[in-house]
């Protein structure tokens, strides 16, 4: 992504900022550490070199901004040339763990008092096996007291926690991105020292635990939020003494997969389930509930096989919890995020700095509790996981199965390419679905293409009824060895498209002459080929840009040709009906002749011919624009105004046919609506090798219809079959001349031999 060199200089001020802000608040975290011990007595900190590292951090009133090394850079070689705790930090290009041993003391102190976990204000000895940290987002501890010490320069949650972790005395740990807090005291010994922490940051609270086995190797177990509920089904109900109890029942369940958990610090009741704020994104399920906490489980096992991410224009988030430094591509920085030692489900790429990588466990899904996490940077973008799948073959003596596991929950339909109807499972609400497909059912299509080798083509299709560029294709195969009859499987996951030529049509309806088009996303060139996912826009526009008149657009509707399918885009009102498949219509110019409506191109199962209709109102001298609320993939909703409103019943437009009908050019009448319909030709992105269809399915880019929504008869002209009426028209005339002048010239002859009789 190009971007403007005043535009990053802006970027990097606002990065700047938020460091400036940490740096400060680790200043002010040291001197409220050194007053304090001051006041408890006179006697010299042991170690002398921690006070000159104090003092240099407070005497330095600005922080150089300059491109040469970055505040957080000078201020952690400043940290640990002083510091003997912490080794020399060098110039890496991976941001490497502090190694700090468990003897450690960050406070300078024996911290024998305080040696130990603490629940209820009881101290718990714990194997260091099984201690792990939970997690709440947007929330600080505050207990000056209890300050140990303060990493500045730390860009890795992980390395923030595995620090405390390694020292007894550490019990929670504050973090943002470039600055690590260690406190000898956590939240539930002094529950209203943990308060929302204040804007323009947030930052990350961190609590150690300690679990009665281990659950997994992730860096933490459980992420907290405080007065939230996820309202879904709950699989298990049981009553227990604490929160801990709670979420080492969830991390321990085996019955099913356990995802979270509700507890209710009233009564005590824990409620477990097996969905999560992931699965349900874009639900309303996770809401504010006074008196109960969210636990959810960081150690279930997600698919992380055939994961698409969605790019999230203009924001980037101002904490994460990694930081990697000399990144080559955005491809590798996706790759850090799939692999990372907790469940990552964002990142941004060479938006903070020149081949910067900073991935984080958060999305908008899981931020809605936290106050604008977001910086809004126009040439800036983030990555957010929409869904992963992992797919498993089972070949079997007759017969392929397909069992595919999902991260979000799905609703669509799964079925053998070219077989959308007969050979296919619809899927309603579900994490694990399946498709059988038997060696014999003609339906299915399975083919043989060598002596034991089966194969087949799979579509995972999330629309019940188009394919969009978030559906997926698969070619499964099942290998059978028939000298000693073992069986195995394999998934061919390469997605190929080949763009096959395409027409788009323009329809002209007069009173006034209006033109509707299928073009680039900006709405200037015409598009003559499309494949599914490219950015199009239909455009509506009024030839005479003197026009007395405005349009507004309602009723959009996408036709199948083969099997009459078709789907709503805009409703009666002029709203979207599915704002990511067709965008709100909106003027792209003040005059209001022209309309446009974002959307990427998609097609029918059964059909590569999508043809749109929609139904355009002139109206004098403006058209109001409707109100129409949209849900976002977070569950909330926003207002949008679309060019279209419902207009008072018109009988004639109701039920419309979708044959051709002809109208009578020579009656002029006043404007009313219109009904205008386009076709264009899509084809898909699954480049599977097949051969190619037989059928009577052909699409006539010639073809032009006129249509509209008045009393009357249809008129259709077909440019090809006008030209072939024409020619055998041609050909009986010139065969009527050839026969006729054959006649006569045989009579002329025959003339002569009469008159002599």
């Amino acid at each position: 992504m190009t971007k403007t060199p005043h535009r990053i200089r802006l970027l990097r001020q606002l990065v700047l900022a938020l460091m400036l802000y940490s740096a400060a608040a680790a200043k002010e975290h040291l001197r409220v550490r050194r007053l304090a011990a001051e006041s408890v007595t006179a006697a010299p900190l042991p170690n002398a070199s921690k006070i000159m590292a104090t003092e240099q951090i407070e005497g330095q009133t600005e922080l150089p901004g300059s491109a040469k090394a970055t505040p957080i850079t000078e201020i952690n070689q400043i940290e640990s040339e002083s510091a003997t705790v912490v080794p020399a930090n060098q110039a890496e290009t991976r941001n490497s763990a502090y190694d700090l041993p468990a003897s450690s003391d960050l406070s300078g102190s024996s911290g024998s008092d305080e040696d130990g976990i603490y629940y209820d204000n009881a101290p718990v000895d714990c194997d260091p096996e099984l201690v792990g940290f939970e997690i709440v987002t947007g929330y600080v501890f505050s207990a000056p007291e209890k300050l140990m010490d303060s990493l500045p320069g730390t860009l890795m949650l992980t390395d923030c926690l595995e620090t405390c972790r390694n020292n007894k005395t550490c019990q929670s740990v504050n973090y943002e991105t470039g600055l690590c807090v260690f406190f000898s005291a956590h939240a539930d010994q002094l529950p209203g020292a943990l308060t929302k922490s204040q804007f323009p940051v947030f930052t990350i609270y961190g609590q150690k635990s300690c679990l009665s086995a281990k659950p997994c190797s992730r860096a933490w177990y459980v992420d907290r939020v405080q007065n939230y509920k996820l309202k879904t089904e709950v699989k298990r109900t049981v009553s227990v003494a604490s929160r801990r109890e709670c979420f080492e029942l969830c991390l321990s369940e085996n019955e099913f997969t356990c995802r979270s958990a509700n507890y209710e610090r009233v009564s005590g009741a824990c409620e477990l389930s097996e969905l999560d704020r992931l699965t349900l994104a874009g639900s309303n399920a996770f809401q504010i509930t006074e008196g109960s906490d969210y636990l959810e489980n960081h150690c279930v096992e997600e698919p992380n096989k055939l994961c698409e991410f969605k790019r999230l224009p203009g924001r980037i988030l101002k904490t994460v919890d990694s930081v990697y430094q000399e990144v080559s591509s955005i491809d590798e920085c996706r790759e850090l995020c799939l692999n990372s030692p907790y469940r990552c489900h964002s990142y941004d790429y060479n938006d903070t700095g020149d081949m910067v990588c900073r991935l984080s466990h958060h999305s908008r899904a899981t931020l809605v509790d936290v106050q604008e996490p977001f910086l809004d940077v126009p040439e800036a973008s983030s990555y957010e996981l929409a869904s992963c799948y992992n797919v498993t073959i089972e070949c079997g003596g007759g017969d392929m199965l397909a069992r595919i596991r999902t991260s979000k929950l799905f609703n669509g339909k799964v079925y053998a390419k070219g077989s959308p109807k007969s050979c296919s499972v619809d899927v309603k609400s579900a994490l694990d679905f399946e498709l059988r497909m038997n060696y014999h059912d003609l339906e299915c299509n399975v083919r043989q293409s060598s002596a034991g080798r089966y194969v087949n083509d799979i579509i995972i299709q999330h629309h019940d009824m188009i394919v969009t560029s978030s559906d997926l294709g698969l070619a499964l195969a099942c290998q059978y060895d028939l000298t000693n009859k073992s069986v195995s499987n394999g998934v061919d996951l390469d997605v190929r498209g080949d763009i096959l030529p395409a027409l788009s049509e323009e329809v002209i309806v007069e009173s006034p002459n209006v033109i509707m088009r299928i073009t680039s996303r900006d709405g200037s060139d015409m598009m003559r080929s499309a494949e599914v996912g490219d950015p199009l826009a239909l455009k509506f526009e009024i030839v005479d840009e003197q026009s007395p008149y405005e349009i507004f657009i309602r009723e959009l509707v996408a036709m199948d040709g083969v099997d009459n399918s078709e789907i709503t885009l805009i409703d009666s009102n002029g709203c979207p009906t599915d704002h990511f498949i067709m965008g709100p219509i909106y003027k792209a110019s003040l005059s209001g002749k022209v309309l446009l409506s974002n959307f990427d191109a998609f097609k029918f199962p059964s059909s590569e011919v999508v043809q749109f209709r929609a139904l355009v109102t002139p109206c004098m001298p403006s058209c109001e624009p409707v109100q129409c609320e949209q849900e976002d993939t977070s569950g909330e909703f926003r207002s949008l105004l679309s060019y279209g409103r419902k207009k008072r019943s018109l009988n004639s437009t109701v039920d419309l046919p979708r044959t051709r009908r002809d109208i009578d050019t020579s009656k002029k009448s006043a404007p009313s609506d219109m009904l205008l319909v386009q076709s264009i030709q899509i084809t898909d992105k699954f480049g599977f090798k097949q051969d190619k269809q037989e059928s009577g399915d052909y699409y006539d880019g010639n073809e032009t219809s006129f249509t509209a929504n008045e009393e009357g008869h249809g008129f259709c002209v077909n440019a090809i079959g006008l030209i072939t009426a024409a020619t055998i028209f041609l050909l009986t005339q010139l065969a009527v001349i050839a026969i006729w002048t054959y006649c006569y010239q045989r009579r002329q002859k025959l003339q002569p031999y009469q008159h002599s009789y």
